[in-house]
């Protein structure tokens, strides 16, 4: 299996994380501090050569009646770039409440506010991966043959 990306795509921020070469687990890898779609998918390039990523999911921030609005459409035209500028499929995952999840988490583990406010964008993305990457595993069902 490749690597992929999760990607939080936030107005001021790219939270990028990244799977292990089994797509297994999802990790947080870094925050992109955007300036211009040319610098931002500039900045990924070079994190998917450098860690050999063949694959891409975007958080699609629904709203909560589960219709799209002005953020998820901010994801879908990052998504359509990441797609043609690194060479790469990409897919959309429901990211609705992870900055959320995210930050409860960073809380609970007892992160320093500045702190979190540096990775929650990462955690974030590492739950959309971690959410598509568990969605794509076979269910065991516990019954041994």
């Amino acid at each position: 299996m490749t690597r992929s990306f999760g990607l939080d795509v936030g107005s001021k921020t790219l939270g990028v994380a990244i799977s292990d070469a089994l797509g297994i687990t999802a990790q947080p890898l870094t925050t992109v501090r955007r300036s211009n779609l040319r610098a931002d998918l500039a900045q990924l390039r070079r994190l998917a050569e450098e860690h050999d990523v063949r694959h891409a999911v975007v958080g699609l921030p629904l709203n909560m009646d589960g219709t799209e609005g002005p953020s998820a459409a901010e994801a879908r035209r990052v998504g359509a770039a990441v797609a043609e500028a690194l060479h790469i499929p990409v897919e959309y995952w429901d990211e609705r409440l992870t900055t959320v999840a995210a930050s409860r988490a960073l809380v609970e583990a007892d992160v320093s506010r500045a702190r979190r406010r540096e990775v929650v964008d990462q955690v974030a993305a590492a739950l959309i991966l971690q959410g598509w990457l568990d969605a794509r595993r076979p269910q065991v069902t516990g019954e041994e043959g």
